[in-house]
């Protein structure tokens, strides 16, 4: 039996002794493939430790000039469904996803680019990747992991604020459930030749409620769950999704610059 690697301040919280088999029973990590030194979504792997962010970083910030305002809190007009129009709450400047409503997307579509979006977890219930569990994808299909991870145990490729299945963040910034959080995002978006070799692949900067948890950290491919990713050519632009896993997530404040491509 292997034992899983606990933070002391999560331990202490969780008052259990808990082993990769008890907390990850289903996941099979053993037979998933390794990425560098740590098998996809290893229980092994340590979590990455919690500090305590400042109050209100960037929550509410305003568009610039040059932004294009995704989401204020008064209609789903620019984001579409895979199940048609919207199905997700809307109310009191805020979306909620709704289980079985499907994930929500962007009509327009983004390459390189700033992005800010505002969150905040409900009620915690259940635990591990079932506590708080949704996802914002750049592009449709690079995912920022959102989990409750206030005193919540996972693996660390799937903690909150990591790049999902390839690198956990470097602090676990999370507030308490029901508190707005923020994510401020650079996205440099994947580049191939015209015989689709891959060039320049993406990278991605994020901070969490003023915390930074990845600085222009190079991204290895897509985000599958339990599968190596890899990289297979696509267009240079694409939608921004949030998805829909069962829990009611609440967003607000979303909006995108595009930033064109560094030299």
């Amino acid at each position: 039996m292997r034992t899983l690697h606990l933070l002391p301040s999560l331990a202490c919280v969780a008052g259990l002794t808990l082993t990769a088999t008890s907390l990850f029973a289903g996941v099979g990590y053993t037979n998933t493939p390794m990425l560098g030194k740590w098998h996809i979504h290893d229980p092994d792997r340590p979590m990455a430790p919690v500090v305590t962010p400042g109050e209100n970083f960037s929550l509410g910030a305003s568009a610039p000039a040059d932004a294009v305002v995704l989401f204020d809190g008064k209609d789903l007009s620019k984001w579409i469904s895979d199940k048609g129009e919207p199905k997700w709450k809307l109310a009191d400047g805020y979306m909620e996803a709704v289980k079985g409503g499907g994930d929500v997307q962007t009509k327009q579509e983004f390459g390189d680019c700033q992005i800010h979006l505002e969150w905040a977890e409900p009620p915690p219930q259940g635990d591990s990747q079932g506590r708080g569990n949704s996802g914002v994808f750049l592009m449709g299909r690079y995912e920022l992991q959102v989990l409750d991870c206030y005193s919540n145990i996972t693996y660390a490729d799937g903690q909150c604020g990591g790049i999902y299945g390839q690198r956990p963040p470097r602090v676990n910034a999370c507030k308490p459930p029901g508190q707005w959080q923020s994510y401020d995002l650079v996205f440099e978006v994947p580049r191939w030749d015209a015989e689709g070799k891959l060039v320049k692949p993406a990278y991605l900067t994020v901070f969490q409620n003023g915390l930074l948890l990845h600085n222009r950290q190079e991204l290895v491919g897509n985000t599958p769950h339990q599968q190596l990713p890899k990289y297979t050519p696509h267009p240079p632009t694409g939608p921004l999704r949030l998805q829909d896993h069962g829990n009611p997530i609440r967003f607000r404040n979303i909006w995108v610059r595009p930033i064109g491509e560094a030299q």
